[in-house]
């Protein structure tokens, strides 16, 4: 059974266009490692190994500009008053939902590379054993924003619950 078939429509908005270019720069840093290895072997033992270098460099062109543009399609976010909801992936797509009466903590997280680009990471932990619902690349103020929304609202809803 598939989400629309049982009325889940897609969260309603997207995260901040600059992710594409932190993806990319993920893209960048991921795949520059390996390029540099397989080159430097190439050059001093294995001149073949430049062969694979050269087919590296091809998949490390398309990844730069087919990731972020695949995962701007997929990503999507939306928080209610009831619930929080996100949808994210590159090859396997992953929507989740949380009631917001089962949260348990609401964080903010951001690594050097989304500092630089002015994005932010929101954590939202519940009971569940699948995990928590993050929603990445958001502009950072309004991921600030968010977690203290979303925990006034968890905290009223807990409070009401007991």
């Amino acid at each position: 059974m598939n989400s629309s078939s049982i009325g889940l429509r897609p969260p309603r908005h997207r995260v901040d266009p600059r992710c594409r270019r932190w993806w990319t720069a993920q893209v960048a840093l991921w795949m520059a490692g390996p390029l540099v290895v397989a080159v430097a072997l190439g050059l001093v033992l294995f001149p073949w190994v430049l062969l694979v270098a050269a087919g590296w460099a091809a998949a490390t062109a398309v990844a730069l500009v087919a990731v972020p543009r695949v995962r701007w399609a997929i990503h999507r976010w939306e928080a209610t008053d009831t619930a929080i909801y996100s949808r994210s992936g590159l090859f396997w797509e992953e929507w989740r939902a949380a009631p917001l009466s089962r949260v348990q903590t609401v964080d903010k997280t951001r690594g050097p590379l989304q500092r630089q680009f002015g994005l932010a990471t929101v954590v939202v932990t519940t009971a569940s054993s699948s995990g928590a619902v993050r929603i990445s690349a958001l502009d950072a103020a309004q991921a600030e924003e968010m977690v203290d929304r979303l925990t006034l609202l968890a905290e009223d809803d807990q409070r009401d619950a007991t």
